[in-house]
């Protein structure tokens, strides 16, 4: 093969080495880069069951198709105890979240992300109360607008232990007084939610000026692997 032919394959293999390589060692992959293998889109959940979910240049993207109407990928695999990691792009004037033991319908622990309200990486419940929210305070130190940024996330026990790092630094760490499910479920799907993309809504008015209508903007997810853990993980 000549030289000017091995000298691009050489740059594609270098790439796709690097980009595999964001996934920490010891986790599997839940997400193949290709498709929606492994993973649904929730038909009960109540903010909206049409999402328009694609994989794009080897990331799960999340919009609003039709304007209004959200929703919540799921994964296939319930999990109890595990270490979670993905890499999340956040276009303005959009909200989502990372849903953690989820039911079917959504409900679940949260981690949110809205730029927009300055509330990513905070732990709040969907579609239940939690007893302990956590605020990501520090997150501005070390986030990337307009850029990919890493979440780890681990959460252990049956009365759970959350703790969250963004791009390698830890925000918190959270013990909830009790587990917050109604039927105490102690496992549930990973959850990748897609609220609102815009801050307009064609009923209730614009509320922050015409240029916060974002109706294409998106969630995308990427690199997304799981560690499963022992019951008794004590660090």
């Amino acid at each position: 093969m000549q030289l000017k032919n091995i000298l691009p394959f050489l740059l594609f293999t270098f790439l796709l080495h690097a980009a595999a390589a964001q996934i920490p060692e010891g986790y599997k992959p839940i997400f193949n880069g290709k498709n929606l293998k492994g993973w649904h889109i929730s038909r009960t959940t109540h903010q909206g069951t049409t999402p328009d979910v694609k994989v794009e240049d080897g990331a799960i993207v999340l919009r609003q198709n039709p304007y209004g109407q959200g929703g919540v990928l799921l994964s296939d695999k319930k999990y109890k105890n595990f270490d979670l990691y993905l890499e999340a792009k956040i276009d303005s004037f959009t909200n989502g979240g990372i849903f953690l033991r989820s039911s079917e319908s959504g409900i679940a622990y949260q981690i949110e992300l809205d730029d927009a309200a300055q509330s990513t990486g905070n732990l709040y419940g969907e579609r239940m109360p939690v007893s302990e929210v956590a605020l990501a305070t520090d997150r501005e130190k070390v986030w990337k607008p307009n850029d990919w940024n890493s979440f780890r996330i681990r959460m252990v026990g049956e009365v759970p232990r959350v703790t969250l790092w963004i791009n390698g630094v830890q925000m918190w760490d959270v013990v909830q007084p009790k587990n917050d499910f109604i039927a105490g479920a102690t496992e549930g799907m990973i959850g990748l939610q897609s609220h609102w993309t815009s801050l307009f809504s064609p009923t209730a008015g614009d509320c922050c000026g015409l240029n916060s209508w974002a109706p294409g903007a998106a969630h995308r997810f990427r690199n997304i692997a799981i560690k499963e853990l022992d019951d008794d993980l004590k660090e």
